[in-house]
Formats: structure tokens, C-alpha cells, sequence
């Protein structure tokens, strides 16, 4: 028996800036960004949106687009790093919802948590969910990824911002590709990327026009929890690259590969924190994996950096770039990071771009090269079944893309601070998150949904 995605839906936000407008803004050279990154558009929540609507629209069109029988369905399993309480899971929202939607206890048999492993939680649940189908072959599981990323204005990490979620159906016997059972880790704690809790000593500042006043007493230091992290970026983009080396050649291994392992895969799908990521850091692989003259020596050494360099500039590997890897950027560089949705959305983005090209993928491998800060890689491989053309053809993913609304830069600027007081665009079929619960002690802070036709 197999077991793997069945079906796959999305949801990423309809506003957008331009690259180019916010290099402008930044005095930065639009090329640097468009060309040397990848990037040519951000988008960015209405007000009415939060990681709960964007994984509810994508998990709302994967059970509508697929007829799925809620009494199949075992288990709701999050992967997030955007969560909204420190207690109640995204995963108790979205089974909420959805029995407003489709019934009062019509999921209450199922199980749903959420999984933070910064942008590696959804291939964790992924993962959960398979061990989970493979026992119990008559189950079905959905894995959603949902995230916001938002970085400090004016940082290193701003022109990546992005904003929506993936929905996947795990079942047996799936349409879309099959998941082998040999999966390679390699972790290691660091603080390359993060977003702690932070004291707040000027507490005088709440009950001003934006903040309301708690209720009972204040503690003499708060602490608070923003959406933008601390990093460092030169530094998590090593650990990106070590991770993923030793999870990679622990993949080969746990596989008996002889030969080049990357060779075996049509696609390369992998986390891609902006479009050109997996490239920039791959070549060490490609050269290390087909087991090139590279000068000895530790990593960080000038000279093995310097021939690296010099193998990722070779036509060799330009052409290894547009074969396995550059159709998994295109969606990134119209959306932004997605966090946890982002490898999923990498592999969107290739099987609609092998749809487009009328390539047969049946049978044909594709392989996985995870990553999540804090930092662990995890690294396996998929097998492309009968329906991934139909369901390629299916998620209509760039022509939602080409309706995204775009913004100016001040707007853009009031959405960050959250000073826009109304909606930007109408929301129309989809989920919107109605109020927030202010005057109610015993529900402050709670957070309603509602669907609008």
C-alpha cells in the first residue's frame, strides 16, 4: 500500500506591492532584488485576514474542489509559526469553522493540533499524517500550512514578506504523488532565526488610541510577542546550507544511492525563504554530489567559497537550475515567503509548470529538501502518480495569482503599522475574520470568523 498527497488546495493574500516599488522606496537597486533574488511581488493580509483565514480558505477549497467526506477524515494537522494564542491551536479554529460551514459536529471525531518548527512545522505534520494513514489505510488526514511573514520595515528580511496557505489531503492510494517511508534529519539548536517574547517596560503606553486598557492589574514588566523575528540572515543561510548537506547525504545513504542522488529526481523542491534561494546554495551539493574537484578544506575557507562560486557561474549548472530547480521559484517570486507553505507551494508551482510544458511526470521522482530555523533539514522523496496533471490543472494556481490587487507603497505602510481602519478589496466567497472580543472578561481577546458569500 502507498500513501501520499491526494489533493492539494491554496489560499495567499490578494494585495500586493511591487518589488521595484518597494526598492525604490528603500533606495535599492530594483535589480538586486528582481534579479539577483528572484523577487517581483510581496503580498500582504487585508485587515480581515489572519493566518486562521488564509489556512480556512485553503482547507474550505480542498473540501469543495475534492468532495471530501468529513467522516473520513481523521485528523486536521497545522503547521505554523504565525499562531495567534499561546493555548488554543489554529487547528481548533479551522474545525470550528468548518462545522459552521458543514455542520455542528460533523468534525468532533477528529484530531487536530498544530506543529512550530519555524518553516519546517508543515513537513513535520506531513510526516505525522502519513505514519498515521499508513496504520490506518482507511483514513484520510489534511495538512494545513498557514502562515504570515513579516519582518521589521527597512530590514534585510522585508522585500521577503508573503502572506496564505496550502491545504494537502493524505490518503492511500493517492492521485497526486506517493511519499517513500525513508526520511533523513539533521538538527542542531541555534538562534539563526527566532521570535521570542519581549519585556516592555514602557507600559504607560497602553489605553492610547490603538491599545486598550487590560483588565485587572498590569504586571511591572509585560512581556510581548511580535510577528517579526530576530535573525541574522547571513548567518541562518549557513545553517540552511549545513543542515540541509547532512540531511541530504544522510538521505543518499539511508537509501543505498549510488551515483548522483539529485540525478534520480525530475524536480527539487525546497523551502525557499525567497525565489533563488535553492539555488544559491545548492551548488555546494551539485559539486559535492558528483563528486567535483573541490579544494579540501573547511566550508568556511575563502578558497572552497571561492570555488563553489566559480561552480555555480558553470553552464553545467545553469542548466541543472533551469531543468530541477527554477520551475519551483516561479510562484515564490509573485507571492514571497510563506513560511511552512512555501515547499509546498515550491511543489505547485513545478507541477504547474510541467503541466504548461506538457511534460509526463508519471512515475517520475521528485525530491524534498526541507528546512526550518532553530534548525532542522529533513530531506525524502515522492513519486508522481496518474492524476498530478488534473490536480495541477485543477488548483488554477497563476491564473489566481494575475487577479492579485496591487497597493502603493503609504498604503502599504499603513497595513504594516495597522493603521488602515477599512478593508482594501470586498471580500467575496471566503472567510474574514469578523471581530475581536474586547468587553466580555471571561472572552477577551477571542477571536470570530464569519464566511461571506
Amino acid at each position: 500500500m502507498k500513501t501520499g498527497i491526494d489533493a492539494i488546495a491554496f489560499d495567499v493574500a490578494k494585495l500586493h506591492l511591487p518589488i521595484k516599488t518597494l526598492a525604490e522606496a528603500r533606495n535599492i537597486e530594483p535589480d538586486k532584488l528582481e534579479k539577483g533574488l528572484g523577487l517581483l511581488k510581496m503580498t500582504l493580509p487585508d485587515i480581515h485576514q489572519d493566518a486562521v483565514v488564509f489556512g480556512a480558505n485553503a482547507l474550505t477549497k480542498l473540501i469543495q474542489q475534492n468532495n471530501v467526506n468529513l467522516a473520513d477524515i481523521a485528523r486536521i494537522y497545522v503547521g505554523t509559526e504565525s499562531g495567534i494564542d499561546s493555548a488554543k491551536p489554529i487547528g481548533s479554529y479551522l474545525l470550528g469553522l468548518m462545522e459552521q460551514r458543514y455542520g455542528e459536529g460533523s468534525l468532533s471525531h477528529c484530531d487536530v493540533v498544530d506543529m512550530t518548527f519555524a518553516c519546517i512545522g508543515g513537513v513535520d505534520a506531513l510526516q505525522n499524517c502519513l505514519d498515521y494513514v499508513r496504520l490506518n489505510p482507511d483514513k484520510k488526514a489534511i495538512v494545513v500550512t498557514t502562515d504570515i511573514a513579516k519582518y521589521d520595515l527597512a530590514s534585510t528580511g522585508e522585500y521577503t514578506q508573503g502572506a496564505g496557505a496550502l491545504a494537502l489531503l493524505v490518503t492511500a492510494n493517492p492521485r497526486i504523488m506517493t511519499l517513500s517511508n525513508s526520511w533523513a534529519v539533521s538538527t542542531k539548536g541555534v538562534f539563526d532565526f527566532f521570535k521570542p517574547y519581549r519585556t516592555l517596560s514602557k507600559w504607560h503606553i497602553m489605553g492610547n488610541d490603538f491599545n486598550d486598557p487590560w483588565f485587572g492589574h498590569l504586571e511591572r514588566v509585560l512581556e510581548i510577542h511580535k510577528d517579526q523575528p530576530v535573525f541574522d540572515g547571513q548567518y541562518s543561510n549557513q545553517c540552511y546550507t549545513d543542515r540541509t548537506r547532512e540531511a541530504y547525504f544522510r538521505f543518499k545513504e539511508l537509501t543505498n544511492t549510488q551515483g548522483s542522488l539529485y540525478q534520480s529526481w525530475e524536480s527539487i523542491i525546497m523551502h525557499l525563504p525567497y525565489a533563488y534561494q535553492a539555488r544559491r546554495m545548492f551548488a555546494e551539493l551539485f559539486a559535492l554530489d558528483a563528486e567535483m574537484p573541490l579544494l579540501t578544506g573547511n566550508e568556511e575557507n575563502a578558497d572552497y567559497q571561492a570555488k563553489i562560486k566559480e561552480i555555480s557561474k558553470s553552464e553545467a549548472y545553469k542548466n541543472f537550475v533551469t531543468q530541477k530547480l527554477q520551475p519551483t521559484e516561479v510562484a515564490s517570486s509573485l507571492i514571497g515567503n510563506l513560511y511552512t507553505g512555501s515547499i509546498f507551494m515550491g511543489l505547485l508551482s513545478a507541477l504547474t509548470q510541467h503541466v504548461l510544458k506538457g511534460n509526463d511526470l508519471i512515475g517520475k521522482k521528485f525530491g524534498f529538501l526541507a528546512y526550518g530555523s532553530g534548525s532542522k533539514s529533513k530531506v525524502f522523496e515522492g513519486t508522481l502518480q496518474q492524476g498530478w496533471a488534473e490536480a495541477a490543472h485543477k488548483a488554477q494556481l497563476f491564473e489566481t495569482l494575475q487577479q492579485s490587487h496591487e497597493i502603493d507603497f503609504d498604503t502599504y505602510l499603513k497595513l504594516y503599522k495597522k493603521e488602515q481602519r477599512t478593508g482594501i478589496q470586498q471580500p467575496k466567497n471566503e472567510w474574514v475574520l469578523e471581530y475581536i472580543e474586547k468587553e466580555a472578561p471571561n472572552l477577551y481577546g477571542a477571536r470570530y470568523y464569519k464566511w461571506v458569500e
